[in-house]
């Protein structure tokens, strides 16, 4: 349980972080910003998007200034209730500064939205509609691959900062794609996602 709960803590910036991006997305704010990253240009190969139209920078920026953000604040507050720096991964072996904290939340920012863009660009290959599931047999298997796909960049980033076993990497992995899975539904149900998965 402490070994959870440790995790948890290590990862809540990244939590928070993406909860505010699927929010800033949906708002009407930034719309400058509301382009999709590969500009509407198809592959050469097959003539299909690239990434899609829900792959924009609006919510790619957004992600890396709330994932700087929230690490730079969860930093404060674990400065302020120390228990926090004894469960959190980082701090047990990184100084919790706040230009440490900025660098980090940026690589976790960068790393959440680039780790999703492969798993775009196979879903464009096989013709499954932006922010929709496969209908046959790979269906499952793309829904764990949406709710993990971010969290194998993000690990890299941890695993970057402290010792980390290829076990525990796949339980911060699994444990970020439950978090996920339970995220979405929630907000599947205050009507801020098209569905749950």
């Amino acid at each position: 349980m402490r070994t959870i709960l440790t995790m948890f803590i290590t990862l809540i910036s990244i939590i928070l972080a993406g909860i505010s991006n699927m929010i800033f997305c949906k708002a009407s704010v930034c719309q400058a910003l509301n382009r999709p990253m590969d500009g509407g240009r198809l592959w050469e190969k097959d003539q299909k998007r690239i990434f899609g139209a829900n792959k924009t920078w609006k919510g790619f920026l957004g992600m890396v200034v709330f994932a700087t953000g929230f690490q730079i604040l969860w930093g404060w507050v674990s400065q302020a209730f120390p228990i926090l720096e004894q469960y959190n991964y980082i701090y047990q072996h990184q100084s919790n500064t706040t230009a440490l904290n900025a660098l980090i939340g940026f690589a976790l920012g960068f790393a959440y939205v680039l780790f999703e863009l492969p798993n775009s660009f196979i879903k464009r290959r096989l013709d499954i509609a932006p922010g929709k599931q496969a209908n046959n047999a790979l269906r499952w298997l793309f829904i764990a691959i949406d709710q993990t796909d971010s969290l194998f960049g993000c690990t890299l980033v941890l695993a970057m900062l402290f010792p980390m076993s290829l076990s525990q990497y796949l339980a911060f992995v699994l444990l970020g794609g439950v978090t996920h899975i339970v995220i979405n539904v929630i907000l599947y149900r205050l009507k801020l996602r098209r569905n749950p998965y």
